[in-house]
Protein backbone atom coordinates (compact mmCIF):
# COMPACT_ATOMS: atom_id res chain seq x y z
CA UNK A 1 0.00 0.00 0.00
CA UNK A 2 1.85 3.42 -1.13
CA UNK A 3 0.94 6.63 0.47
CA UNK A 4 1.38 9.62 -1.56
CA UNK A 5 3.04 13.49 0.44
CA UNK A 6 0.89 16.19 0.47
CA UNK A 7 1.41 18.85 -2.42
CA UNK A 8 3.01 21.74 -1.88
CA UNK A 9 1.67 24.41 -4.08
CA UNK A 10 3.73 27.50 -3.12
CA UNK A 11 6.78 25.63 -4.72
CA UNK A 12 4.58 24.20 -7.10
CA UNK A 13 4.12 27.45 -8.72
CA UNK A 14 7.92 28.81 -7.95
CA UNK A 15 7.51 30.67 -4.68
CA UNK A 16 11.08 30.44 -3.15
CA UNK A 17 12.61 33.53 -1.56
CA UNK A 18 11.30 34.68 1.58
CA UNK A 19 13.23 37.48 1.86
CA UNK A 20 12.29 39.25 -1.42
CA UNK A 21 8.58 38.94 -0.45
CA UNK A 22 9.53 40.43 3.21
CA UNK A 23 11.16 43.46 1.33
CA UNK A 24 8.63 44.22 -0.66
CA UNK A 25 5.90 43.83 1.89
CA UNK A 26 7.95 46.19 4.15
CA UNK A 27 8.72 48.61 1.09
CA UNK A 28 5.20 48.94 0.68
CA UNK A 29 3.98 49.55 4.51
CA UNK A 30 5.71 53.01 4.21
CA UNK A 31 3.83 54.09 1.19
CA UNK A 32 0.46 52.44 2.29
CA UNK A 33 0.67 54.70 5.56
CA UNK A 34 2.01 58.02 3.30
CA UNK A 35 -0.99 57.51 0.88
CA UNK A 36 -3.65 57.18 3.50
CA UNK A 37 -1.41 60.46 5.05
CA UNK A 38 -2.64 62.11 1.27
CA UNK A 39 -5.81 60.40 1.03
CA UNK A 40 -6.59 62.94 4.48
CA UNK A 41 -5.36 65.69 3.09
CA UNK A 42 -6.61 65.45 -0.37
CA UNK A 43 -9.53 63.33 -0.90
CA UNK A 44 -8.82 61.95 -4.35
CA UNK A 45 -9.90 58.54 -5.95
CA UNK A 46 -6.02 58.04 -6.82
CA UNK A 47 -5.02 58.79 -3.23
CA UNK A 48 -7.57 56.62 -2.37
CA UNK A 49 -7.01 53.59 -4.90
CA UNK A 50 -3.01 53.76 -4.63
CA UNK A 51 -4.04 53.37 -0.60
CA UNK A 52 -5.98 50.22 -1.28
CA UNK A 53 -3.31 49.00 -4.03
CA UNK A 54 -0.53 49.23 -1.22
CA UNK A 55 -2.07 47.50 1.65
CA UNK A 56 -3.39 44.23 -0.58
CA UNK A 57 0.51 44.19 -1.55
CA UNK A 58 1.38 43.93 1.79
CA UNK A 59 -0.88 41.51 2.54
CA UNK A 60 0.28 39.63 -0.44
CA UNK A 61 4.10 39.60 -0.02
CA UNK A 62 3.30 38.47 4.06
CA UNK A 63 1.28 35.72 2.51
CA UNK A 64 3.95 34.88 -0.04
CA UNK A 65 6.50 34.80 2.44
CA UNK A 66 4.33 32.54 4.50
CA UNK A 67 3.78 30.27 1.76
CA UNK A 68 7.02 29.20 1.20
CA UNK A 69 7.89 29.51 5.18
CA UNK A 70 5.36 27.28 6.54
CA UNK A 71 4.90 23.46 4.61
CA UNK A 72 1.58 23.09 5.88
CA UNK A 73 0.38 26.83 4.77
CA UNK A 74 1.96 25.79 1.58
CA UNK A 75 -0.17 23.04 0.95
CA UNK A 76 -3.12 24.24 1.20
CA UNK A 77 -4.59 25.58 -2.01
CA UNK A 78 -6.67 27.93 -1.06
CA UNK A 79 -4.18 30.19 0.77
CA UNK A 80 -2.38 30.26 -2.54
CA UNK A 81 -5.00 31.19 -5.05
CA UNK A 82 -6.23 34.13 -2.52
CA UNK A 83 -2.64 35.27 -2.41
CA UNK A 84 -3.00 35.07 -6.66
CA UNK A 85 -6.40 37.01 -6.49
CA UNK A 86 -4.97 39.14 -4.04
CA UNK A 87 -1.97 39.81 -6.81
CA UNK A 88 -4.24 40.06 -9.61
CA UNK A 89 -7.23 42.28 -8.11
CA UNK A 90 -4.74 44.96 -6.87
CA UNK A 91 -3.50 45.88 -10.41
CA UNK A 92 -7.19 47.27 -11.07
CA UNK A 93 -6.96 50.22 -8.55
CA UNK A 94 -3.08 50.54 -9.73
CA UNK A 95 -4.35 51.06 -13.73
CA UNK A 96 -7.70 52.72 -13.29
CA UNK A 97 -5.40 55.64 -10.97
CA UNK A 98 -2.88 56.59 -13.91
CA UNK A 99 -5.68 56.45 -16.39
CA UNK A 100 -7.53 59.07 -14.07
CA UNK A 101 -5.05 61.05 -13.23
CA UNK A 102 -4.24 61.69 -17.35
CA UNK A 103 -7.93 62.89 -17.46
CA UNK A 104 -7.74 65.03 -13.96
CA UNK A 105 -4.33 66.28 -15.31
CA UNK A 106 -6.06 67.52 -18.52
CA UNK A 107 -8.97 69.39 -16.72
CA UNK A 108 -6.62 70.85 -14.64
CA UNK A 109 -4.29 72.17 -17.30
CA UNK A 110 -6.79 73.38 -19.58
CA UNK A 111 -5.64 71.28 -22.21
CA UNK A 112 -7.33 68.73 -24.61
CA UNK A 113 -6.25 65.80 -25.49
CA UNK A 114 -6.61 64.96 -29.33
CA UNK A 115 -7.37 60.89 -28.52
CA UNK A 116 -8.00 58.66 -31.69
CA UNK A 117 -11.36 57.81 -30.28
CA UNK A 118 -13.89 59.64 -27.79
CA UNK A 119 -14.76 56.28 -25.86
CA UNK A 120 -10.91 55.88 -24.87
CA UNK A 121 -11.93 59.04 -22.59
CA UNK A 122 -15.51 57.75 -21.26
CA UNK A 123 -14.02 56.54 -16.98
CA UNK A 124 -17.15 54.58 -16.46
CA UNK A 125 -16.41 52.35 -19.83
CA UNK A 126 -12.83 52.17 -18.71
CA UNK A 127 -13.57 50.88 -15.14
CA UNK A 128 -16.46 48.33 -16.69
CA UNK A 129 -13.51 46.95 -19.03
CA UNK A 130 -11.54 46.78 -15.99
CA UNK A 131 -13.96 45.40 -13.56
CA UNK A 132 -14.64 42.74 -16.26
CA UNK A 133 -11.34 41.53 -16.82
CA UNK A 134 -10.41 41.42 -13.40
CA UNK A 135 -13.32 39.11 -12.91
CA UNK A 136 -12.41 37.06 -15.72
CA UNK A 137 -8.83 36.48 -14.29
CA UNK A 138 -10.23 35.67 -10.31
CA UNK A 139 -12.76 33.29 -12.35
CA UNK A 140 -9.76 32.07 -13.73
CA UNK A 141 -7.32 31.48 -11.19
CA UNK A 142 -9.72 29.39 -9.08
CA UNK A 143 -10.50 26.98 -11.99
CA UNK A 144 -7.26 26.81 -13.20
CA UNK A 145 -6.37 25.09 -10.38
CA UNK A 146 -8.94 22.15 -10.67
CA UNK A 147 -8.17 18.65 -10.89
CA UNK A 148 -10.41 18.29 -13.61
CA UNK A 149 -8.65 18.67 -17.05
CA UNK A 150 -11.73 20.39 -18.79
CA UNK A 151 -12.16 23.01 -15.93
CA UNK A 152 -8.12 23.98 -15.60
CA UNK A 153 -8.57 24.67 -19.61
CA UNK A 154 -11.33 26.15 -19.25
CA UNK A 155 -9.33 28.28 -16.41
CA UNK A 156 -6.37 29.37 -18.38
CA UNK A 157 -8.28 30.32 -21.29
CA UNK A 158 -10.35 32.74 -18.38
CA UNK A 159 -6.54 33.81 -17.26
CA UNK A 160 -5.43 34.73 -21.10
CA UNK A 161 -8.46 36.61 -21.67
CA UNK A 162 -7.98 38.88 -18.48
CA UNK A 163 -4.76 39.34 -19.32
CA UNK A 164 -4.55 40.52 -22.70
CA UNK A 165 -7.96 42.74 -21.50
CA UNK A 166 -5.40 44.26 -19.08
CA UNK A 167 -2.82 44.45 -21.49
CA UNK A 168 -5.39 46.28 -24.24
CA UNK A 169 -6.46 48.85 -21.70
CA UNK A 170 -2.57 49.84 -20.34
CA UNK A 171 -1.82 50.73 -23.65
CA UNK A 172 -5.30 52.88 -24.51
CA UNK A 173 -3.96 54.74 -20.91
CA UNK A 174 0.11 54.47 -22.68
CA UNK A 175 -1.82 56.44 -25.64
CA UNK A 176 -3.00 59.35 -23.36
CA UNK A 177 -0.16 59.51 -21.24
CA UNK A 178 2.16 60.34 -24.47
CA UNK A 179 -0.32 62.60 -26.33
CA UNK A 180 -0.49 64.70 -23.21
CA UNK A 181 2.92 64.78 -23.92
CA UNK A 182 2.20 67.29 -26.93
CA UNK A 183 -0.92 68.88 -25.24
CA UNK A 184 -0.02 72.41 -24.23
CA UNK A 185 -1.41 73.81 -21.09
CA UNK A 186 -3.61 76.83 -20.81
CA UNK A 187 -2.51 78.39 -17.73
CA UNK A 188 1.02 79.34 -15.83
CA UNK A 189 3.18 76.72 -14.86
CA UNK A 190 3.04 75.52 -11.11
CA UNK A 191 6.13 75.49 -8.94
CA UNK A 192 4.93 72.12 -7.20
CA UNK A 193 7.90 69.35 -8.75
CA UNK A 194 5.17 66.96 -9.75
CA UNK A 195 2.30 69.18 -11.61
CA UNK A 196 5.38 70.59 -13.92
CA UNK A 197 7.20 67.18 -14.67
CA UNK A 198 3.82 65.25 -14.21
CA UNK A 199 3.72 64.62 -18.17
CA UNK A 200 7.27 62.42 -18.10
CA UNK A 201 6.12 60.98 -14.58
CA UNK A 202 3.22 59.74 -16.01
CA UNK A 203 5.43 58.48 -18.75
CA UNK A 204 7.37 56.38 -16.88
CA UNK A 205 4.67 55.40 -15.20
CA UNK A 206 2.94 54.27 -18.54
CA UNK A 207 6.52 52.86 -19.57
CA UNK A 208 6.18 50.57 -15.54
CA UNK A 209 2.98 49.65 -16.24
CA UNK A 210 3.60 48.72 -19.79
CA UNK A 211 6.57 46.32 -19.07
CA UNK A 212 4.11 44.53 -16.48
CA UNK A 213 1.73 43.34 -19.04
CA UNK A 214 3.96 43.11 -21.63
CA UNK A 215 5.96 40.41 -19.40
CA UNK A 216 2.44 38.74 -18.28
CA UNK A 217 1.42 38.45 -22.25
CA UNK A 218 5.07 37.00 -23.46
CA UNK A 219 4.46 34.59 -20.72
CA UNK A 220 0.95 33.75 -20.41
CA UNK A 221 1.36 30.24 -22.27
CA UNK A 222 4.39 29.66 -20.06
CA UNK A 223 3.13 30.06 -16.39
CA UNK A 224 6.09 28.48 -14.74
CA UNK A 225 8.32 30.52 -16.57
CA UNK A 226 5.83 33.62 -16.08
CA UNK A 227 6.05 32.74 -11.70
CA UNK A 228 9.72 32.26 -11.74
CA UNK A 229 10.81 34.61 -9.23
CA UNK A 230 14.59 35.02 -11.29
CA UNK A 231 11.80 37.41 -14.00
CA UNK A 232 8.98 37.57 -11.72
CA UNK A 233 10.30 39.64 -9.60
CA UNK A 234 12.19 42.81 -12.05
CA UNK A 235 9.88 42.50 -14.44
CA UNK A 236 6.39 42.31 -12.68
CA UNK A 237 6.54 42.79 -8.68
CA UNK A 238 9.47 45.82 -9.37
CA UNK A 239 7.36 48.02 -12.23
CA UNK A 240 4.72 48.25 -9.71
CA UNK A 241 6.92 49.45 -6.71
CA UNK A 242 8.69 51.99 -8.97
CA UNK A 243 5.09 52.82 -10.65
CA UNK A 244 3.54 53.86 -6.97
CA UNK A 245 6.95 55.57 -6.16
CA UNK A 246 6.10 57.85 -9.12
CA UNK A 247 2.97 58.44 -7.38
CA UNK A 248 5.02 60.56 -4.24
CA UNK A 249 5.94 63.24 -6.47
CA UNK A 250 4.59 66.66 -4.92
CA UNK A 251 1.91 68.08 -6.75
CA UNK A 252 0.97 65.25 -9.20
CA UNK A 253 -2.24 64.54 -8.08
CA UNK A 254 -4.01 67.24 -8.48
CA UNK A 255 -5.96 68.76 -4.96
CA UNK A 256 -9.97 67.98 -5.29
CA UNK A 257 -10.56 71.33 -4.95
CA UNK A 258 -8.69 72.63 -7.48
CA UNK A 259 -10.34 69.91 -9.84
CA UNK A 260 -14.16 70.85 -8.98
CA UNK A 261 -12.94 74.53 -9.44
CA UNK A 262 -10.97 74.27 -13.19
CA UNK A 263 -14.11 71.78 -13.92
CA UNK A 264 -16.45 74.43 -13.17
CA UNK A 265 -14.26 77.34 -15.20
CA UNK A 266 -13.94 75.13 -18.56
CA UNK A 267 -17.57 74.47 -18.05
CA UNK A 268 -18.34 78.00 -18.59
CA UNK A 269 -15.26 79.14 -20.60
CA UNK A 270 -17.14 76.54 -23.34
CA UNK A 271 -20.44 77.80 -22.11
CA UNK A 272 -19.87 81.63 -22.77
CA UNK A 273 -19.54 81.50 -26.73
CA UNK A 274 -23.37 80.66 -26.81
CA UNK A 275 -24.74 83.37 -24.74
CA UNK A 276 -22.36 86.50 -26.69
CA UNK A 277 -22.64 89.66 -24.67
CA UNK A 278 -25.23 92.24 -26.76
CA UNK A 279 -23.62 95.70 -27.58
Amino acid sequence: MSSSSPINYAKAFGFQSIPAAVIFAVVYLPLFLWFIRQSIKNTTYVYLSLSIFCLMRVVAFVMRAILIASESVGQNLNVLIADEVMFGVGFFALLYSAYTLVLDREIISGATLQLPLKIMRNRRLFRIILIVAVVLGVQGISTSTSSNPKNASTGTDLRRASTIIFLVLTIIQAIQTFLALNAHSGYPPSPRFGDRHGKYILSLISIFLLVRETFLVATISNLSKQNEELFWYPLLALPELLAVVCYSFSGLVPPRSELKARKAENEYSQAAPLYPMQP
